[in-house]
């Protein structure tokens, strides 16, 4: 039977937006046995809601924001799930001029955090409190359980955390929430799990397109392969999903799915905004950054069209005569690594932001939140945690006596992979880009030398030198002097 409270009765959550997002979001809050009201700007959604699934818990329809706001109990707690961009701007106005002093509203879409820090201020001046949280797990995780990134102030989290506890997966005894910092601090780590997510779907991708083309197995044996390897280090939701991809039938044709599904992967600008503040902050994010080229490569329909009419030279390509078995465990190895990269790259993101804000994110509680309801969970987290419990002060992940272990097994598994790629002509981008990372942070001597040479032969940018302290300058159209600065 549909509960629906009545108007007396005063909702502990609200949320705003009724898509699927939002929707599952507040079926979640209402089966966890809070009473939740609800309301959306098109009345026949929130309608849909209570029709279909209001027997799943306590709720309060609303038609109108001044109704919504009234239906609330103090400090009045409203979560935003609707489009990024004006559509939430316009929204938390509406909230912010119905609700009184102290009341908070919640940002639970992809917002870029710059625009979270912008709107935390202007919420706080008109004293309500404002926070951007990210929520990872889809619509199967806003249902079943999300891990959750709030920001905002520590005082709004005060509030909220019990109530976002009672929502988020679980793993251990421990839900998978925490306060991660002020302002845009939420958003910040949000993004960038999300592009963690990019490159470890990319390098996935590129797995798979080596053990189809490279030693010719098909979809339903590869899918198999995932299985094996989902019981092992790679144990994790993406190559879980994977397997189920790979085994899919299409229903019309019976042709494996994946030969069916058009070649070119969208996206929705997390991935590109955590590879512009990686420019931004310095970080050599290359294997994220990578994936976010290849995807915009893959859409680029028209171009590669041209390029196989035009039949590109491709130069000799080889034949692959290795063992397949033993291929097939190269490439597992090589995933691992590259994997292994990708995170190692994005707590790096996370630190320099974390720095360059004065957010005080602790990579540890990461690392916990993110072992269950995300898309990046993965066993290997519980590893992650336990590297920066001996060291928070790791300079990167990957220089955890742990990790190095396991890259002493993994780097000549992965630079066959890589070879053997360039030789057929697949490209792997995250694949060969993480492993000149890696090569690059190990070696002794970066050309980077040459490179500051020609800057201060073409602009008198000066340089440093390996012998002594100081910034020096060769008078390159003169006597070729060298001068210090």
């Amino acid at each position: 039977m549909t509960q629906t409270a009545e108007k007396t009765d005063l909702a502990q959550i609200g949320v705003v937006g009724l898509a699927v997002m939002g929707s599952n979001l507040a079926r979640n809050f209402a089966r966890n046995g809070n009473t939740v009201a609800v309301y959306n700007r098109s009345p026949e959604k929130t309608r849909a809601l209570i029709s279909e699934h209001g027997d799943e818990g306590t709720f309060i329809p609303s038609e109108t924001v001044e109704d919504f706001v009234a239906s609330l109990e103090r400090p009045r707690k409203a979560i935003i799930m609707v489009q990024a961009g004006a559509a939430t701007d316009a929204v938390i106005n509406q909230l912010a001029e119905a609700m009184d002093e102290g009341d908070i509203i919640i940002d639970g879409g992809n917002a870029l955090f710059t625009d979270t820090i912008r709107r935390e201020k202007e919420v706080a001046a008109q004293g309500r409190h404002f926070v951007g949280a990210g929520i990872s797990g889809g619509e199967e995780g806003a249902l079943n359980g999300p891990s959750i990134m709030p920001g905002g102030p520590a005082e709004s989290w005060e509030t909220l955390g019990p109530i976002l506890e009672s929502i988020a997966a679980n793993v251990d005894g421990t839900p998978c929430v925490t306060h991660i910092g002020p302002d845009g601090a939420g958003h910040f780590v949000k993004m960038v799990h999300n592009g963690i997510e990019y490159a470890d779907m990319q390098v996935i991708g590129e797995a798979y397109q080596l053990l189809r083309y490279g030693v010719g197995m098909e979809p339903a044996e590869i899918a198999e392969v995932f299985r094996e390897w989902n019981a092992g280090d790679l144990d994790s939701y993406l190559i879980e999903i994977t397997a189920e991809v790979l085994a899919q039938k299409d229903p019309e044709t019976g042709a494996p799915l994946v030969d069916v599904i058009v070649d070119a992967a969208g996206q929705k600008g997390t991935g590109r905004w955590t590879a512009i503040s990686g420019l931004e902050l310095g970080v050599p994010i290359t294997g994220i950054a990578e994936s976010v080229f290849a995807r915009a490569l893959s859409s680029a329909t028209a171009q590669r069209a041209a390029a196989q009419e035009g039949q590109l030279p491709s130069g000799t390509i080889a034949e692959l005569n290795v063992d397949k078995a033993e291929f097939v465990e190269d490439v597992r190895r090589a995933l691992y690594a590259a994997k292994l990269i990708a995170y190692s790259q994005g707590f790096d993101e996370i630190k320099a932001g974390s720095e360059e804000f004065g957010w005080n994110v602790d990579p540890r509680d990461l690392a916990t939140i993110w072992r269950g309801g995300c898309i990046i969970r993965a066993k290997f987290l519980d590893r992650i945690r336990e590297a920066y419990d001996n060291n928070a002060d790791l300079p990167a992940l990957i220089l955890d006596p742990y990790f190095k272990g396991e890259l002493e097994n993994l780097i000549d598994p992965w630079r066959r992979v890589v070879v053997a790629a360039t030789q057929l002509g697949l490209p792997v981008p995250v694949f060969a880009s993480s492993l000149s990372y890696y090569d690059s942070l190990r070696a002794e001597r970066l050309p980077a030398a040459l490179i500051q040479g020609q800057r201060d032969f073409f602009g008198a940018h000066t340089f440093k030198r390996v012998d002594r302290e100081g910034t020096f300058h060769i008078e390159w159209s003169g006597d070729r002097s060298l001068t210090e600065m």
